[in-house]
């Protein structure tokens, strides 16, 4: 990567965050594009992610997720970064396996050991699996039936020991989700779902610089140690790619090494423009929104006296009230039969300007819902 130090304003980099993720727009992106340009929506909860779409475009509607989804198949959900259910668009799954394949595989054969399963042993449980869908797609408990008869002792043990005994297959890019929510979840042959799609894997080390590239035009600037903490990709592989960027990414300072695409950087270090209080932006951001995944150190988002009220054990994140770029407070919501309660915390206090807009915000999640809103402040 070549080095330039350039002058890094955090405004500057909090806007074009804010930008890169439809977080400023007044256009109307769809599913397919959003996903495509934050490298992905956390889907571990599926309503969860809905709201990820909504917040960066309020006219979607849920059905709308769900055609490109499960009708259109424009996007595909699966297991990618940090073993986490993402959603993401469907023609950029070759590279997502690509990059994440090898870390991914290794995650899985390493817990198999554990039980004396030997890497050729728990290789071969893929064809399997595979096999096993040949007809369509099948629940965990039915792909598990099928595989036991052929199984040792060893396997069968290790399948009585963990939650998803198809993570090699789903790693490997063999099959993903196939079916609709409020399901038993369905796993599919991908050369089934996804028909058209030429399942080309690229070299690891070429695919992990492209993700890097489209990662940091979302995050950016970052380390690499946060690419690391975000993809799940260990360091190990990471430092092998600096002759794969080819000059394409530089170090926006040269004293923590923070990272961006080259064409950006004018772009982020760039003075702001004066921020009055009626020009500020307010998102509310749902759980696990990937805007607060995207860093290892999250000083930038949130004051440290608040951390814990946004990031919990297991990997939980609450709502966050976003205030141009940074957290100003939680919030939280019920659906009760028609109504949408919404309840909003400070973590300082909302001037009566800022809580118009939160109203605003609220209102419109209101419309998604169709539900009438009781708001609490």
């Amino acid at each position: 990567m070549a080095k330039k130090s350039l002058p890094l304003r955090s405004e500057g980099a909090a806007r074009f965050r804010l930008r890169r993720h439809h977080l400023l727009d007044d256009t109307a992106a769809d599913p397919v594009t959003i996903c495509r340009d934050v490298c992905g929506v956390q889907a571990q909860v599926a309503s969860a992610a809905y709201l990820q779409l909504w917040v960066r475009n309020h006219a979607l509607t849920r059905g709308e997720i769900e055609h490109a989804l499960w009708s259109a198949r424009t996007l595909v959900k699966t297991s990618l970064m940090r073993q986490t259910l993402h959603l993401i668009p469907s023609d950029e799954l070759p590279l997502y396996i690509s990059a994440l394949r090898v870390c991914r595989v290794e995650d899985a054969l390493r817990v198999m050991a554990r039980f004396g399963i030997t890497r050729e042993e728990g290789e071969s449980l893929t064809p399997v699996i595979v096999e096993a869908l040949a007809d369509g797609p099948r629940g965990r408990s039915q792909i598990a039936a099928a595989i036991r008869p052929k199984a040792s002792k060893r396997v069968r043990a290790w399948m009585d020991h963990v939650w998803s005994h198809v993570r090699l297959a789903v790693a490997e890019g063999l099959i993903c989700y196939g079916s609709g929510e409020n399901k038993e979840t369905n796993f599919i042959r991908v050369d089934h779902w996804l028909p058209k799609l030429k399942m080309k894997l690229m070299p690891a080390a070429e695919a992990q610089s492209v993700l890097l590239q489209k990662y940091l035009r979302a995050y950016g600037p970052a380390t690499l140690g946060d690419f690391a903490h975000w993809s799940g990709i260990p360091m190990r592989e990471l430092k092998l790619l600096d002759p794969m960027c080819d000059g394409k990414i530089i170090e926006m300072d040269e004293d923590e090494k923070r990272l961006i695409v080259r064409e950006d950087a004018a772009t982020v270090s760039a003075k702001s423009p004066a921020r009055t209080k009626s020009k500020q932006t307010i998102r509310l951001l749902p759980s696990f929104d990937v805007f607060l995944l995207g860093h290892r150190e999250k000083d930038h988002l949130i004051p440290e006296k608040h951390y814990k009220r946004v990031y919990h054990n297991q990997w939980w994140i609450s709502p966050v009230v976003l205030r141009d770029g940074e957290a100003a407070g939680v919030w939280s919501y019920k659906v009760r039969k028609n109504k949408l309660e919404v309840s909003v915390e400070s973590f300082g206090g909302y001037p009566k300007i800022e809580r118009k807009q939160i109203e605003r915000e609220a209102e419109s999640l209101g419309r998604y819902f169709e539900c009438e809103l009781m708001l609490s402040f």
